[in-house]
C-alpha cells in the first residue's frame, strides 16, 4: 500500500473523480437534449477510465490498466455510435 503524500493525493482525486461521476450522471438523466446525453455519455467513460487508472495505481496492480484500456476504446467506439445515430439517424449504412 502507498503511504504519505502519495496515498493522500490518490484519496483525493479519486474524490474528485468521483463526484465528477455524479455530476455526469445528473447531466445523463436531466439533459435536455440528445446532445447534452451524448456528451455527458463520453464524459461519463473518461471519468471511469480516469478512476479505474487511479484504482491501479492505489493498488498497485496492472490489471486495472488493462481494463481502463478496455473502457476507454469501448466508450469511443459508443460515443461514435451515437453521434452517428443523432445526425443520420442510422449507424451503419
Amino acid at each position: 500500500m502507498n503511504t504519505g503524500i502519495l496515498a493522500l493525493a490518490l484519496d483525493i482525486a479519486v474524490g474528485a473523480v468521483s463526484l465528477a461521476l455524479l455530476l455526469c450522471a445528473w447531466r445523463l438523466l436531466r439533459g435536455p437534449q440528445p446532445v447534452d446525453r451524448v456528451l455527458a455519455v463520453d464524459t461519463l467513460y473518461l471519468n471511469v477510465v480516469a478512476l479505474v487508472v487511479l484504482l491501479g495505481i492505489r493498488l498497485q496492480t496492472a490489471l486495472l490498466f488493462e481494463a481502463a484500456l478496455i473502457v476507454a476504446m469501448l466508450g469511443f467506439v459508443s460515443t461514435v455510435a451515437l453521434a452517428r445515430y443523432l445526425t443520420r439517424g442510422d449507424v451503419v449504412e
